[in-house]
């Protein structure tokens, strides 16, 4: 069965930095892109970053120079790094292997 795990959201002032984790189970994880995307209230989910079996990465135009995205395939895992966070990255973030399969997601609350 595959499973993914966000962690690491959680309230942060403007400016401030955060770690998101996914852990992925049940999958050839080195093999897939993975995804962050994130979905604001009252607001379409999008695409935040992804990156390749080989480690190319892309980024949404909003959190280029802000946010770092980087895998570890011997422990199944992708992060995200975020800095100077700022409210309108105020969402849900999600990570995936597959951007039509979902899990709970995790918190990320950007304010002061």
């Amino acid at each position: 069965q595959v499973q993914v795990v966000e962690s690491g959201g959680g309230l942060v002032q403007p400016g401030g930095s955060l770690r998101l984790s996914c852990k992925a189970s049940g999958i050839i994880f080195s093999v897939y892109t993975m995804y962050w995307y994130r979905q604001a209230p009252g607001k379409q989910r999008e695409l935040v970053a992804r990156i390749t079996s080989g480690g190319s990465t892309n980024y949404a135009d909003s959190v280029k120079g802000r946010f770092a995205i980087a895998r570890d395939n011997a422990k199944n895992s992708v992060y995200l790094e975020m800095n100077n966070l700022k409210p309108e990255d105020t969402a849900v973030y999600y990570c995936t292997y597959n951007p039509e399969e979902w899990g709970q997601g995790t918190q990320v609350t950007v304010s002061s």
